[in-house]
C-alpha cells in the first residue's frame, strides 16, 4: 500500500505538529499553585496515625514542595531531550530555582536541624537523601534526575516517620535558635545573588566592594575598581524564572519553619518579622500578565519585570537579616 503525500500535505502536518507542541509547552509550563504547608502535614499526619511532632511539618513540606517538581504538568522537564520541553526554558529554570532551596534545606536538615551538636552523629535517611538531591539536575541517563530525586523522597518519608515515632530515639529535629540561624544566614545569601542577577538585568556600572571594610583582605585576581554588571538579554527571561521558582519554594518553607520554630519564634518576639518575610515572598508569585518577561529601563515607558521582582526579593532578604538580628538577641 503507498502513501502519495504532497507537499501542500505534509506542511499542513508539520504546522499542525508544531502547533499541538506549542499548545502542550503552554501547558507545561504552568507552576504549581501554593499549598497550605500545615494542613498537608495534619493530613499525613493523620494517614499514617501519628502525631505532627516537631520537625514534622517541615520535612512534610521539604518532601512536598520536591514531590510537586515531579507532579505538576509534565512532570520534572530539566532533563527532558524531547519536544516540546527541550525547546521549553522558563520552568526548567523554575524547577532549578526551586531545587536550590531544596538542596539547602536539605543540608540544613543533615548538618543542623537533626544534630545536637557539633560532634554528634548524621542521621541516615538525610545523609542520603541529602546526597540525591545534588545529582546533576539534567542528568537524563543512568541515574536521572528523577530517579534520584524520587529516592531521596522516599528517605525523607523514612526520617519523617522515625521522627514521629516515639519509640525511636535515634531521629530528632531540634527546634533551637541557632539552628535557625545558620539556614537562614544561607537563605541570605541566596536571595541576595537573586536580587543582584536580577538587577542586572539593566546594564550597569558599580564600585568594586569585595574587600570593603577588612583593610588587611586580600584577593587571588586582582580586579577593576568599577565594573560593567549587566545580564545577557538571552538570559534575563531564565533569571527572572529560576528567582521565581526559588522564592516559590522558600516560601512554604518558611512557613513551615513558623509552625515548628514557633516557641522559639514568640519567646524572640519574632514571629510577625517572619510573616512580613513571608509576605513579600508571595508578591512574588503574582501573576505574569505579560506573554513575555519585559526588560525596560529603570524609568523608561516599558516595565521591567526582573526589576520588580529584584525589589520584592530585596525587600524579603532585607527582612531576613532583621530576624537574624532579632534572633541573635538575649
Amino acid at each position: 500500500m503507498k502513501f502519495n503525500l504532497s507537499f501542500k500535505s505534509i506542511t499542513s502536518i508539520a504546522i499542525v505538529v508544531v502547533f499541538l507542541f506549542y499548545l502542550l509547552g503552554v501547558f507545561w509550563s504552568f507552576e504549581p499553585d501554593n499549598f497550605d504547608v500545615r494542613a498537608e502535614a495534619i493530613n499525613d499526619a493523620r494517614q499514617e496515625n501519628l502525631q505532627p511532632v516537631v520537625g514534622y511539618t517541615t520535612t512534610t513540606t521539604l518532601i512536598r514542595v520536591t514531590e510537586k517538581l515531579m507532579d505538576k504538568p509534565g512532570g520534572y522537564l530539566s532533563n527532558d531531550v524531547m519536544p516540546p520541553s527541550i525547546l521549553l526554558d522558563n520552568i526548567p529554570a523554575w524547577e532549578f530555582g526551586a531545587l536550590v532551596m531544596v538542596r539547602d534545606l536539605a543540608l540544613a536538615m543533615r548538618q543542623s536541624f537533626s544534630r545536637s551538636q557539633s560532634q554528634s552523629l548524621e542521621n541516615q535517611h538525610l545523609k542520603d537523601a541529602q546526597t540525591k538531591f545534588n545529582i546533576d539536575a539534567t542528568s537524563w541517563a543512568m541515574p536521572s534526575s528523577e530517579g534520584q530525586y524520587s529516592s531521596a523522597i522516599a528517605d525523607l518519608y523514612k526520617y519523617r516517620h522515625d521522627l514521629a515515632d516515639p519509640q525511636i530515639q535515634d531521629s530528632q529535629f531540634y527546634a533551637r535558635t541557632d539552628n535557625l540561624q545558620d539556614w537562614l544566614r544561607e537563605v541570605e545569601k541566596r536571595l541576595g545573588g537573586y536580587s543582584q542577577r536580577l538587577s542586572s538585568s539593566v546594564g550597569r556600572s558599580q564600585l568594586n566592594t569585595n574587600l570593603a571594610g577588612d583593610s588587611d583582605a586580600s584577593q587571588s585576581t586582582r580586579v577593576d575598581d568599577v565594573v560593567l554588571v549587566e545580564t545577557n538579554w538571552w538570559k534575563i527571561d531564565d533569571e527572572f524564572y529560576e528567582s521565581r521558582g526559588a522564592c516559590w519554594a522558600l516560601l512554604h518553607m518558611l512557613e513551615a519553619v513558623q509552625v515548628d520554630f514557633a516557641d522559639v519564634l514568640e519567646t524572640k518576639n519574632a514571629t510577625v518579622s517572619l510573616n512580613q518575610i513571608i509576605r513579600e515572598l508571595k508578591a512574588t508569585q503574582s501573576t505574569v500578565w505579560s506573554p513575555m518577561i519585559l526588560n525596560g529601563s529603570g524609568f523608561g515607558t516599558v516595565a521591567n519585570h526582573s526589576l520588580v521582582m529584584a525589589n520584592y526579593i530585596s525587600r524579603a532578604n532585607a527582612a531576613i537579616i532583621d530576624l537574624r538580628e532579632l534572633l541573635n538577641r538575649g
